[in-house]
């Protein structure tokens, strides 16, 4: 694992297809797309907001899908049919004046590698490539779309104060 402080993270970054969903996408006859969303991982998402920390979505799709469900969400940053998410994470962390150091990243496949060496903390899921949790930070037990994303953002903030000021709304 790299050396860093979980505390210092301020930005999760997903891939979506493969990690907020199984990766199974739903082609209708009529060409629309469905795609099913954990609603715990939904309910992670909003607490990571809640704890003052950015949600970004980096996908190499583009899903109207994807886009409603992060707009549910509140989530500012969504950036869809990225063939190379290195390039566009590079970008939105000058926007956002970030150090790589400072992101976590949840991927599943080959393409999301270079993301995945380049940011502080690298999670893949338990369904991932090979290649991908060979070189992940953390690998999560569940697996894409089934919890996983909750799963990484309770590692992250249970491995700082943020965790205990969330819980005070659910056990005051």
């Amino acid at each position: 694992m790299k050396n860093v402080d979980l505390a210092d993270i301020q930005l999760l970054a997903l891939d979506v297809d493969g990690v907020l969903t199984d990766g199974t996408l739903i082609i209708n006859s009529d060409g629309s797309e469905s795609k099913l969303f954990n609603s715990v991982d939904g309910h992670g998402l909003r607490m990571w907001q809640r704890a003052g920390l950015k949600v970004a979505l980096i996908s190499g799709r583009d899903s109207a899908s994807t886009k409603l469900r992060a707009d549910q969400l509140g989530i500012e940053y969504v950036f869809q049919d990225c063939h190379f998410k290195l390039p566009v994470v590079e970008k939105l962390l000058d926007q956002l004046d970030l150090t790589p150091e400072k992101v976590a990243y949840v991927g599943d496949d080959l393409p999301d590698l270079p993301v995945m060496r380049y940011v502080g903390f690298a999670a893949a899921v338990v369904n991932a490539v090979d290649e991908v949790k060979q070189r992940a930070d953390y690998v999560t037990s569940l697996p894409g779309g089934g919890g996983a994303v909750r799963e990484v953002i309770e590692y992250i903030l249970k491995g700082t104060d943020k965790w205990a000021e969330l819980m005070e709304r659910y056990l005051p």
